[in-house]
């Protein structure tokens, strides 16, 4: 009887153990975050983001650096180019002992100033006429007048406004060269061109 119970009692266990799943294997715990290794990921993804910005700061200053440079570049390439141009208008033109008209040799040096107010449309000069000492000063104002008309009546011709260019005479009165030979009177006979308004940013035609 006592084999019977143990063999009954040995059955039910088996079937106790079977029904409580005795035989599978416990599942492993969730992985639980390291909060050790999160706020490294965070101290890396802020660096990151620190050098980006850096970066990107970087390049604006580059770039404002640049155009700074471009823009004073500009403005000393304009200065020189104004410069020039001013140079050119100045130039001189002569003339022939008691002689109003211009000189063929002279003709380039109008035509360049034609350009240069062609290019520069709030331009205005003036034309002064001038003489070498002989003569009167009446008689030199009158022929460093025609001198000067003849200049400005040029740079009409082609296509300059009569009211761009004023003219003058000074006769004898501001001689270049005062000596009293003929290489000081050939530089006096002369008109000279100076600028009266919008001479400020000229541009080479």
């Amino acid at each position: 009887m006592k084999r019977f119970e143990l063999l009954v009692l040995g059955s039910l266990a088996a079937a106790a153990v079977a029904a409580c799943g005795g035989g599978a294997k416990p599942e492993p715990p969730a992985p639980q975050a390291n909060a050790d290794s999160a706020a490294a990921e965070r101290a890396r993804q802020d660096s990151i983001e620190r050098a980006r910005q850096e970066e990107l700061a970087r390049q604006r200053e580059e770039a404002e650096r640049v155009a700074r440079q471009r823009a004073a570049d500009s403005l000393a390439a304009l200065g020189h180019t104004s410069e020039a141009v001013k140079t050119l208008l100045a130039t001189m033109i002569h003339f022939e002992f008691d002689k109003s008209n211009v000189k063929p040799e002279d003709i380039g040096v109008l035509d360049q100033k034609v350009a240069i107010l062609q290019a520069n449309p709030n331009l205005r000069i003036r034309i002064a006429g001038n003489c070498d000492e002989r003569g009167s000063d009446e008689y030199n104002l009158a022929l460093g007048n025609r001198r000067a008309i003849a200049a400005k009546q040029y740079l009409v011709s082609h296509g300059v406004d009569a009211g761009r260019a004023e003219t003058a005479s000074y006769g004898k009165e501001r001689p270049l060269d005062p000596g009293h030979n003929e290489e000081a009177w050939a530089k006096n006979r002369n008109d000279q061109f100076e600028i009266v308004s919008g001479g400020d940013a000229l541009k080479q035609p």
